[in-house]
């Protein structure tokens, strides 16, 4: 099996707590050596400024190239500009671009009068400046705002000629998931790498609540394993073989890149990827 390269995605901590937890997540998956890590940002730019410090600090004192999540939500196209260029002041220069989640209670986006409409008007204006590489979002189900799976795609390939140079997609609990949606996006001529989101799996109910508000299948068989696995105590069994499994299969279909979402826990992560053959190779650098 060939062992594919690896990214990590991190949330920003909102109390020092929170800040250990990161920074003991980012010292023990760093030795993986990933290609990339990203931070998230908050729904409603609500962790705007905890992002920001988030990146400079693992830049500054990791050692890993670091991709900063970047979003429309309440802010001007100014602002949110400014925001990048502040990022490649500090030398950041890969930008996770997306629309973002609208605040809690809302019903839905409202661009700001004054902001970009959505992500597709961001990639490109970041694209202009000539100073990022520019990772999008991806829904390998229907996204659940898009009329179909073709309008979803549609709307990728928008991303990607705007000036996108890969998409991460959402998470899935089916390997055969992601592969229809990396032929069907072939087959509307998107030659960007679609590198398909992996989730281990902390907690099945948080995680099952999170997939039906984002519109991620959720196989009957998957509730059954993990009812049983619960009510014996193999939570953390069942997480890692279901997960090395579908990565394994998408390694087998010829997929060579994977993107974790690490939800600032590194166990289930690293075991995950030493199970694929991604072993230590680098040391992180002592924080100065």
């Amino acid at each position: 099996m060939t062992t594919p390269d690896i990214s990590f995605e991190f949330f920003p901590p909102r109390n020092l707590e929170a800040s250990f937890r990161l920074w003991d997540t980012v010292q023990a998956l760093a030795p993986l050596a990933p290609r990339f890590v990203s931070v998230t940002y908050g729904a409603g730019g609500t962790t705007r400024d905890l992002t920001r410090e988030a990146v400079e600090t693992i830049h500054n004192h990791s050692g890993l190239k670091v991709a900063a999540h970047l979003t429309c939500v309440d802010a001007t196209r100014e602002e949110t500009i400014g925001i990048a260029q502040e990022f490649a002041k500090a030398g950041v220069s890969d930008i996770v671009a997306l629309r973002g989640d609208p605040p809690k209670g809302s019903a839905g986006f409202t661009p700001h009068p004054e902001g970009f409409a959505n992500s597709v008007e961001l990639i490109s204006a970041l694209a202009d400046t000539g100073d990022f590489n520019i990772r999008v979002g991806a829904y390998p189900e229907i996204h659940p705002e898009a009329a179909d799976q073709q309008a979803n795609i549609d709307w990728l390939k928008a991303k990607i000629d705007a000036g996108a140079s890969e998409a991460l997609t959402q998470f899935f609990f089916e390997p055969e998931t992601f592969l229809r949606f990396r032929d069907a996006c072939a087959k509307a001529g998107i030659d960007a790498p679609i590198t398909p989101g992996i989730l281990p799996i902390e907690n099945w109910k948080g995680v099952r609540n999170f997939a039906l508000r984002c519109g991620t299948s959720i196989p009957a068989w998957l509730d059954d394993a993990f009812e049983k696995a619960i009510r014996d105590g193999r939570e953390d069994l069942l997480a890692t073989a279901l997960c090395t499994e579908i990565c394994s299969a998408l390694i087998d279909e010829g997929v060579d890149k994977l993107h974790f979402y690490t939800l600032n826990t590194p166990e289930l992560t690293r075991d995950i990827c030493h199970a694929i053959g991604v072993t230590p190779e680098v040391k992180l650098q002592n924080v100065a």
